[in-house]
C-alpha cells in the first residue's frame, strides 16, 4: 500500500476500465467516478496523498481506497480476481480504520452495489450493518436521442477555463457549497482526467453559468456517464438540466459510446423525475453499510 499520487490517475482509469470489463458493472462504478471522487469530493479536507490509497502487487494496481468522502465514508475497489479475499477485507480494514480516525461522528460508512454479495460478506463479517439504499444506478441506450433546443436565452456549449468562477457559483447554490473559481479550476479542471470540453454548460444571456454536468467517457466498455448533474438557483425549474444532458448524450454518442449511465441519491425525487423523462431506467442500487466508531 502506498499514497495516491496525481500522476496515478490515468493507470487507474485504464485498469477500472478493464475490471469492468472483466467483471461487469457490479461492484465497480464509471470510470469517471475516480477523479471526481478523489479531487471534487475530497476537496478541502486533506492533501489526497493522506486520503486515498493505492494497493500494487508488483507492478499491477489491484486496489484503491478513498477516505473521508462525504466526512464520514470510504469506499474500496478491488481487481476482480481478489473480490471476496483476505487481501479485500484487509483493503476494508484499512479504510475503515484510517476514515474512522479522521471523523467526528458516532458512524464510519461505505456503499455497496446491490449485487456484490462477495463485498456484503466481508463487511457483515466487519461488523458493518446496512441502514439505508443509498443511490439509485440509472442507465439509458444512446440509440435515439432526443433532439431539444435549449429555453430561449441560453446557449449550451462546452465549458473553458474562463468559466471556472461561474461554475463554481453554479455549484455552490446547486449544492450549498464553497468553491472558488480558483479553487474549481487548480483542485479540479487542472487534475488529471478531467478535460473542460466533456463539462457541458448552459449559459445565460447575461453570461452566468446557469446548469452544467460533467461526461465522462469509457471508451472499452463505451459507456458514459454523468457527475455531478446541477442547476444554479438562480434558473431552475426551465428545463436546463435537462437540455445540457441532452447535449452531453449527443457528444457521448458521437464519441462512440453506446450506454449512458447516471447515479442519484434515492430519495432525491426531482432527480429521478428528470433521469426517468429522459430514458434512465434503475438498473441496480446501492447499499449504505456503517459500524459505530
Amino acid at each position: 500500500m502506498r499514497p495516491y499520487r496525481d500522476a496515478d490517475m490515468p493507470a487507474l482509469q485504464e485498469t477500472f476500465s478493464g475490471w469492468i470489463a472483466e467483471a461487469g458493472r457490479c461492484g465497480y462504478d464509471h470510470i469517471g467516478e475516480l477523479p471526481h471522487r478523489v479531487y471534487e469530493n475530497l476537496r478541502g479536507r486533506r492533501p489526497v496523498g493522506e486520503l486515498v490509497q493505492v494497493w500494487e502487487d508488483g507492478p499491477e494496481l489491484v486496489g484503491l481506497g478513498i477516505n473521508l468522502r462525504f466526512g464520514e465514508a470510504f469506499d474500496v475497489f478491488t481487481a476482480p480476481a481478489l473480490r471476496g479475499s483476505s487481501a479485500e477485507e484487509e483493503m476494508l480494514r484499512v479504510a475503515a480504520a484510517t476514515t474512522g480516525g479522521l471523523i467526528t461522528g458516532a458512524y464510519v460508512g461505505t456503499d455497496v452495489f446491490d449485487c456484490d454479495t462477495a463485498r456484503i460478506d466481508l463487511l457483515t463479517r466487519l461488523g458493518f450493518a446496512r441502514f439505508r439504499t443509498w443511490d439509485d444506478v440509472r442507465e439509458r441506450p444512446l440509440g435515439e436521442l432526443p433532439a431539444e433546443e435549449p429555453p430561449a436565452g441560453f446557449t449550451i456549449r462546452a465549458a473553458t477555463f474562463d468559466d471556472a468562477d461561474g461554475l463554481a457559483e453554479a455549484r455552490n447554490t446547486s449544492f450549498a457549497d464553497d468553491w472558488t473559481g480558483g479553487q474549481y479550476r487548480d483542485e479540479v479542471m487542472a487534475k488529471p482526467g478531467y478535460d473542460p470540453a466533456r463539462e457541458i454548460v448552459a449559459v445565460a444571456d447575461d453570461g452566468r453559468i446557469a446548469a452544467f454536468t460533467v461526461c465522462w467517457m469509457d471508451s472499452r466498455n463505451r459507456t458514459g456517464h454523468f457527475e455531478p448533474v446541477g442547476t444554479h438557483s438562480a434558473f431552475q425549474r426551465r428545463g436546463l438540466a435537462r437540455a445540457v444532458m441532452v447535449a452531453g448524450m449527443a457528444r457521448m454518442a458521437e464519441a462512440g459510446m453506446a450506454t449512458a449511465t447516471v447515479n442519484h441519491n434515492a430519495e432525491n425525487v426531482a432527480a429521478r423525475r428528470l433521469y426517468e423523462s429522459l430514458g434512465f431506467a434503475k438498473g441496480h442500487e446501492t447499499y449504505g453499510y456503517r459500524r459505530a466508531v
